[in-house]
């Protein structure tokens, strides 16, 4: 335990703002205890610290032992955590709950239990407002607690009330917790292996699917319910690359938040995901003027008083608004302008990158590599995607580790490299065998590049080569599951350049002008 508070201790006091460490010395001044003066003086020590060191504090000062410094760092999180409960705005309404729960068992153990009613009662209407089913199923099992010890004309009418809203919580908290469920499963099928690569993948999550999501009627549902449920659908249609059902629910699901206006700041990190979905499913059905609206929607929740902006909620706003902005810069062919985008936050991005999931990390690092072969700066592509690759650890996101090595095979070529490109080839191959992930549009970009250097002899035989795999690959475009792979890079743009000798930035532009 002593080693779970050096961590969790030392991380605490650097986490904390210059208002909250402001607040917390003003909490403890009510504490006047030469122990209390002890453990204030440690928390101004270890908040000066880079890293923690124990022996340097106890040599350093003197009136800290070996022997009570364990009890000084539990007593001093404990005090912090306090500080901070106080503080937390963020959920001020459960909050409230929860202590009018505590004080409605003392009233109850103190015989009251008139008093407790009361408390309950203001404590069900603020659960129900906030839409805490967890809390209102304990508060509807201390309120029959209480009716077992009082007696009256009206308890029968009561208890009747008592058990109908029992089972309403309890058959909602058995929805929420199968739609929650279920979106966290996909959600980790999906950070494994990307979208379905092949039938056996659908059928599988098809199936699993459709076997885990409960009988419902959407408009008996609660806000938290539908909250989940279009949650559950719209990762279920994104997994299996039906981004216009995904763009539906994720409609139903930002107008959910718009409908329940108060629900953004109970629920800051939900609504920031289904923005997310909103605008995951518009960048992939080029919805461009609606991408836009959306994004700026997402971008004023930073200047939204109201939002709470704790450090996760911060994280969060960080990695959706810049990978979007990526996004958008792919949107409208803007490489270059884009990677000014990625130097200007790379040191927000290094801050925030041991904060982030791994499967966040990965695609950061892969959208970046594909800004920067846009802008044809191969060199840095390489340095972005060798993050990737060499990254042995983690097994995420199979697709985009195959699709780093074949970009990177691409920019090999881009920079005459051919010993790297023989070397690669060789192991791309390897690597996509080991991940039985061959598919024809790896097949067919392998042996182009394999073969490339038997034409290089002449511009016209180079340009046919390029041509012959374009058409290739255009076959596989209306394929339902060789398809996925146009959803990580461009390939065609990039062929359509060798062909016309423009850059890939300029063919993307014509097109995106096309299409406008």
């Amino acid at each position: 335990m002593s080693k779970l508070i050096y961590g969790t201790l030392f991380k605490l006091i650097k986490s904390l703002t210059k208002s909250e460490k402001r607040a917390f010395k003003l909490f403890v001044t009510r504490l006047s205890s030469s122990e209390s003066k002890k453990f204030i003086l440690l928390f101004d020590i270890i908040s000066k610290q880079k890293i923690y060191d124990e022996a340097a504090i106890l040599k350093r000062h003197k009136i800290f032992s070996k022997k009570q410094m364990p009890n000084l760092k539990a007593h001093l999180q404990s005090q912090i955590f306090k500080c901070l409960l106080l503080g937390n705005t963020m959920r001020k309404g459960e909050l409230t709950v929860i202590s009018h729960i505590n004080y409605a068992h003392i009233l109850y153990n103190k015989c009251l239990y008139k008093e407790a009613l009361m408390l309950i009662e203001k404590a069900k209407k603020i659960a129900t407002a906030c839409d805490t089913k967890v809390l209102l199923l304990e508060i509807i099992e201390l309120q029959k607690m209480i009716l077992k010890q009082t007696t009256g004309a009206a308890n029968e009418t009561e208890v009747s009330e008592i058990i109908a809203q029992t089972n309403t919580v309890s058959k909602s908290i058995s929805n929420i917790n199968a739609f929650s469920s279920l979106s966290l499963k996909l959600n980790s099928l999906y950070q494994k292996i990307g979208f379905i690569r092949n039938n056996a993948d659908y059928e599988y999550i098809n199936k699993y699917f459709n076997a885990n999501i409960p009988p419902y009627i959407e408009a008996d549902l609660s806000f938290q319910e539908k909250m989940y449920l279009y949650f559950s659908y719209t990762g279920f249609y994104f997994f299996i690359q039906d981004f216009k059902n995904g763009h539906h629910y994720a409609k139903r699901w930002v107008k959910l938040f718009d409908d329940y206006p108060e629900m953004k700041y109970n629920k800051p990190e939900m609504y920031i995901r289904a923005i997310n979905s909103l605008l995951v499913a518009q960048n992939k059905m080029g919805l461009y003027t609606d991408f836009s609206i959306t994004h700026k929607k997402l971008i004023l929740l930073k200047r939204d008083s109201k939002f709470p902006t704790t450090e996760n909620i911060n994280l969060h706003l960080f990695k959706t608004i810049y990978l979007h902005e990526i996004n958008r810069h792919f949107m409208i062919g803007e490489f270059t302008s884009g990677t000014r985008i990625v130097k200007k936050f790379e040191n927000e991005l290094e801050k925030f990158i041991p904060l982030l999931d791994r499967h966040t990390v990965i695609v950061f690092y892969y959208k970046i590599a594909c800004l920067y072969f846009g802008s044809d700066n191969y060199k840095v592509v390489v340095k972005w995607l060798n993050q990737i690759i060499n990254d042995k650890e983690t097994v995420l996101r199979e697709d985009i580790h195959a699709f780093a090595r074949i970009l990177r095979l691409i920019c090999f070529f881009e920079m005459g490299k051919e010993d790297l490109l023989e070397y690669d080839i060789k192991s791309t191959y390897r690597y996509l065998l080991r991940k039985k992930s061959f598919q024809l549009y790896y097949s067919h970009i392998l042996s182009f590049l394999k073969n490339l250097n038997k034409n290089n002899g002449s511009r016209k035989l180079l340009v046919a080569a390029f041509v012959h795999l374009k058409n290739n690959l255009k076959k596989l475009e209306q394929s339902k599951y060789e398809k996925r792979a146009f959803l990580y890079f461009d390939i065609i743009s990039w062929l359509e350049s060798k062909e016309k000798a423009r850059s890939v930035e300029f063919i993307i532009k014509q097109k995106v002008k096309a299409l406008a």
